[in-house]
């Protein structure tokens, strides 16, 4: 069994902490047989915003993790507590996989794992760790960054994206795809945080883009270009692409993909159509295609998701 520490202590978020929780901490043996051994490591109680948490071992159990999670740090101004920051640096050393939510990556950084590597952490504070950490690769754009041994996440959101790429490492991805369903989050998120910067969520009217969205929705079934989308939006092919990358931060052919995607899912999902019946229905053409990119975009065949979650949402 897979053993996961969330490392705790005074000043840290209980967003990205309570993230964590409900990914590696609930009962989901059901879902994969064994799940998570999920422990909490603190120095003595915890005071987490306004709740208090009671951790189960001490900061010198983490060595004893297979994966060690720190949460996000609330005052990026204040350096970590020392015992915290020795004790991810053990764990590290003594072979943990050691991952960061949002601004942990200050812990990870103060402990020295991220040296030499790309990382990120919440995109308001991307500056201040390159500024603080020159030797880290900061990269803004990113929800998260694998180094293998060494994961960090961006902020908030994100802190699930990265809790559920590690799922999808351990358990492959119908178990994680399973397991954000459960949360009722997307299993994976297309674009970066750059799409999260200081943009608002566009409301219906608001973009140029407003009227093409709806219009692509109502045409998945037929065989749409970059050009045609640019002719109904009337700009060229390459405003339509930097207005893409603003709105949705992906590309326009990227963004249709996803769509015929997520309709093809909802097909499998609801119905008993075939394989070609619903490639046609998503504009992918044959059988083949949609299973190249369903399976590149979703981590399973188009068979196996049916399988997996029309049990739980549909008709058998």
């Amino acid at each position: 069994m897979n053993t996961v520490a969330l490392a705790v202590t005074d000043g840290m978020l209980h967003f990205e902490l309570s993230a964590a929780c409900e990914v590696f901490g609930a009962d989901l043996t059901g879902v994969a047989d064994p799940w998570y051994d999920f422990v909490l490591c603190g120095t003595g109680a915890v005071r987490v915003g306004r709740f208090r948490l009671e951790p189960d071992h001490g900061l010198d159990h983490l060595r004893r993790a297979d994966t060690v999670i720190v949460p996000g740090w609330a005052d990026i101004d204040e350096d970590p507590p020392a015992d915290l920051v020795d004790a991810v640096r053990a764990a590290h050393e003594a072979g943990a996989r050691v991952a960061s939510l949002c601004t942990g990556a200050f812990v990870l950084a103060a402990a020295g794992l991220l040296d030499g590597l790309r990382a990120t952490t919440h995109w308001a504070h991307t500056e201040v760790l390159a500024a603080r950490y020159p030797e880290v690769e900061v990269d803004p754009d990113v929800l998260y960054v694998d180094n293998g041994s060494v994961l960090t996440s961006a902020g908030k959101a994100a802190a699930m994206d990265l809790c559920l790429h590690l799922v999808r490492l351990d358990h492959g991805s119908s178990i994680a795809n399973t397991v954000a369903r459960r949360l009722v989050v997307p299993p994976h998120r297309d674009g970066g945080q750059a799409q999260f910067v200081t943009t608002p969520v566009p409301a219906p009217d608001n973009h140029p883009l407003a009227e093409l969205f709806p219009w692509v929705m109502e045409r998945l079934d037929q065989p749409l270009t970059v050009e045609d989308l640019a002719r109904r939006a009337r700009m060229s092919s390459r405003n339509l692409g930097r207005h893409f990358k603003v709105v949705t931060g992906t590309t326009p052919l990227q963004w249709l993909l996803t769509q015929r995607i997520r309709h093809a899912q909802e097909l499998l999902e609801t119905t008993g159509d075939s394989v070609d019946a619903i490639a046609a229905a998503t504009g992918m053409g044959t059988a083949t295609t949609l299973r190249r990119h369903f399976n590149r975009t979703v981590g399973v065949p188009p068979d196996t998701y049916r399988r997996t979650f029309r049990s739980r949402t549909g008709p058998a």
